[in-house]
């Protein structure tokens, strides 16, 4: 109960400070993570929105490896990644390894899945309504994708949300191929992990809140976007 109290304390104190060391890392992982989620929204919702309108021979497989994928284990793609850019990998030699750009990618491989999933399964719903519509008004495969990601949006936004919710909290993959270097690669996440084993447990829960808050902010954010849209058609 003490380290919980001081660790309520600590974020308390760390925030009004305005501790550079907190700002620093908590920027950093805001920017590698909605990098990262950006890119992979530019993937995944197009292909979501492919997956829901065209039909092809290897369809349901794409579909299954997709849902298959929702549960990859981030320190596999960790590791996969690490191998990819280290000096003996195929990609050494752009020096990725160790930087942001390392931890961005394997947070997209991470997202993409989940994204493309949650995304498949409203825009697949919307589909069965837009169908004959679409058909009957012989619009093109674009015409048609668009049309499903423009009205889903809001639903979209739901699949965003989640992909966000599994950057910001991803520890594994990232600190492999980041190595939560101080002042380069450190995120909350790893910063976390590295005062949990130091042992200062007060910090980390500082860090563990702040980290909550930052999550809870952005959810907060984009459901008031999502309310002022819909308050906006009345």
């Amino acid at each position: 109960m003490a380290d919980l109290w001081g660790g309520l304390v600590q974020a308390f104190w760390l925030i009004v400070t305005f501790d550079a060391d907190l700002f620093e890392i908590t920027l950093r992982s805001l920017y590698v993570t909605l990098t990262a989620l950006v890119i992979a929204c530019l993937i995944a919702l197009p292909l979501a929105s492919l997956l829901a309108v065209k039909r092809f021979r290897w369809r349901r497989t794409v579909i299954g490896v997709l849902n298959a994928l929702m549960g990859l284990p981030p320190v596999v793609v960790g590791l996969i990644v690490y191998v990819l850019l280290s000096r003996s990998g195929p990609f050494g030699v752009f020096g990725l390894l160790f930087t942001p750009t390392a931890m961005i990618i394997a947070q997209v491989i991470i997202i993409v899945p989940l994204v493309a999933s949650i995304a498949h399964q409203s825009l697949r719903e919307l589909w069965t309504d837009y169908h004959d519509l679409l058909i009957s008004l012989n619009v093109t495969q674009a015409q048609k994708m668009r049309t499903l990601l423009w009205d889903a949006r809001r639903a979209l936004l739901t699949a965003a949300l989640a992909g966000f919710g599994r950057g910001i909290g991803e520890v594994g993959a990232i600190m492999i191929v980041g190595g939560n270097i101080d002042h380069a690669t450190r995120v909350l996440t790893t910063a976390i992990a590295l005062e949990t084993g130091r042992g200062d447990f007060a910090l980390a829960l500082g860090l563990g809140f702040v980290l909550i808050a930052l999550a809870v902010a952005v959810n907060l954010m984009i459901h008031g976007l999502s309310r002022t849209e819909v308050e906006g058609r009345w």
